[in-house]
């Protein structure tokens, strides 16, 4: 059960980096978002070999932490402070490919916001302790669809 719970923190771990390094910081983001959709792929098969027990809860708790705390942050980070940098620094052609991958990442933040809106009710009621009949289809959902978009960036 411990597998289940090992979940990074904002801030914690060997690729804690500061604003000193914001390119780095951001890649250290996208891999704590595939740390948090690891256990969110190794809560489902939890639950349905288990049940919603302690560690199920625990492990939800942590990801509703991340995704509720870091993960806007994270994007509100991207999307207010560096693609405005990037665009001053560009010009031309590199400029069109950028708003085409700009508004790519963009349109991809909307998306998994919205998933998270679906997934935030499940993982509540596990973090509760409630009894679920079956995990819900959105656990695997979401954490396919972040683990893609933080493997593309």
């Amino acid at each position: 059960m411990a597998v289940l719970l090992s979940i990074a923190s904002p801030g914690s771990g060997r690729d804690t980096v500061g604003f000193e390094a914001p390119l780095a910081m951001l890649k250290a983001c996208h891999r704590r978002v595939e740390q948090q959709c690891a256990t969110l792929q190794r809560l489902v098969p939890h639950l349905t070999h288990h049940g919603n027990d302690v560690a199920a809860a625990e492990a939800a708790q942590a990801v509703l932490r991340y995704f509720t705390q870091a993960a806007p942050r994270h994007h509100a980070d991207e999307e207010d402070d560096l693609f405005p940098v990037l665009f001053e620094a560009v010009a031309g052609s590199e400029a069109v490919a950028l708003r085409g991958l700009v508004d790519r990442l963009e349109a991809d933040h909307r998306s998994l916001d919205a998933q998270w809106r679906a997934l935030r009710p499940v993982l509540q009621d596990i973090a509760q302790g409630r009894s679920l009949n079956a995990p819900d289809l959105h656990l695997l959902s979401l954490a396919a669809s972040i683990a893609r978009f933080a493997a593309d960036y």
